[in-house]
């Protein structure tokens, strides 16, 4: 089958619906046997059927199912946040002792999880550049265990060469962990590529409406019996409702992306040929860095990308985003509202010096109609420029 018709079939096997489209939300903690027989089968494989509510039921294993297929892996486990998704499947790789290559652009709770927690559990974390491709060879120490990207990066959109870093860490037999949620699992296929897990924030496009926390991690035969010993040994679940709600938001997702990616491209040309910007941060631009990666290794991209301005500076950007009607000011992204946020990427690089003429603003694109925000956006310009001239 083709990758939509996959996502409005997947998961959807006849025992979990019983008859219906959707399957339901069971709802469970205790699940009982019918006989001892049948609970001392439960102990030796609690994946043979319902064993426990934290093991998951029918509408658990329904995502997990859609989401491995439609990714490509070999097993997926859900996490309350996407955060909980990357933390978990990061601890279930590492233990004591060992060095991990984390990317320099990753998300922010990453890095601070890297510098709190894992250092406070004895796990080295060495940031690098973004855009080091093979060169990350390197880096490798002899207990490098782990090497985590994110492409393209949370606020700067550098895209990794994941072939190149693959191919060396698995020369040192370590793992490849990818934060694929900008690109969801319709737009790039992480495991060709090299990748060993790909996680995502559900919270985002998968849902799709900006009211659910969700993470989904999908692993390789190589890394899933690490990654679902973990998940197991620290207890991570999800709540059966959210998982319906992801479940629904999921069959919509290819015609939501569409619209997405097709307004954000819209605007990051209209914004290219303004004089006040400095440079638009969107890999599907011909203009933009990493564009050829962008070219080989996705299908297509989202609504989210950055631009900085060419003057002016972040105690002067209140004007800017303070009277957006559209663009309301807000972290996340992936639902079907637009969004704003003036962010300073040189607050969160080490191995790298962000340099940038003015702020930069990250945008996420949603589904009101590009003209709209483009007048929005103009508006927005006006008023910053007002003050910056005055």
């Amino acid at each position: 089958m083709k990758r939509d018709t996959t996502i409005i079939e997947a998961g959807r096997r006849p025992e979990w619906t019983q008859g219906i489209v959707n399957p339901p939300v069971y709802r469970a903690s205790t699940c009982i046997f019918e006989r001892y027989q049948d609970l001392r089968d439960g102990v030796k494989d609690p994946d043979a059927g319902l064993f426990y509510g934290r093991r998951g039921t029918p509408t658990h294993w329904a995502l997990r199912e859609a989401i491995t297929e439609l990714e490509g892996g070999a097993g997926t486990w859900l996490y309350p946040s996407g955060m909980a998704a990357v933390a978990g499947a990061i601890m279930a790789c590492v233990r004591t002792g060992d060095h991990i290559l984390v990317t320099d652009s990753v998300y922010e709770p990453t890095r601070f999880l890297c510098q709190g927690m894992l250092r406070d559990f004895g796990v080295e974390t060495t940031f690098y550049d973004p855009e080091i491709g093979a060169g990350i060879e390197a880096l490798f120490q002899e207990n490098t265990r782990l090497v985590v990207t994110e492409s393209p990066g949370s606020l700067t959109l550098e895209v990794q060469d994941l072939p190149a870093i693959s191919k060396v860490a698995h020369a040192h037999d370590a793992l490849v962990l990818l934060d694929n949620t900008w690109a969801t699992p319709l737009h790039m296929r992480a495991f060709d590529l090299g990748v060993d897990i790909s996680v995502h924030a559900a919270t985002k496009y998968i849902v799709g409406h900006s009211d659910v926390m969700l993470g989904t991690a999908t692993a390789n035969a190589r890394a899933w019996p690490k990654l679902k010993h973990g998940a197991v040994q620290l207890g991570h679940t999800a709540s059966p409702d959210d998982v319906w709600l992801a479940l629904r938001g999921l069959r919509t997702l290819p015609v939501r992306l569409k619209q997405h990616e097709a307004s954000a491209l819209k605007i990051a040309k209209w914004l290219q040929d303004r004089e006040d910007v400095d440079q638009v941060l969107h890999p599907a631009l011909p203009t933009a860095p990493g564009h050829d990666l962008f070219k080989r290794d996705f299908s297509g991209a989202c609504g989210l990308f950055s631009f900085t301005l060419n003057r002016g500076s972040y105690d002067t950007i209140d004007a800017f985003v303070d009277d957006m009607r559209l663009f309301k000011i807000g972290f996340s992204w992936g639902g079907f509202e637009s969004l704003i946020l003036p962010t300073d990427p040189a607050r969160v690089r080490s191995a790298t010096k962000w340099q940038a003429r003015g702020p930069l603003l990250r945008l996420h694109v949603g589904l009101e109609d590009p003209d709209d925000l483009i007048d929005d956006l103009a508006k927005a310009f006006d008023r910053y420029n007002r003050l910056l001239n005055a």
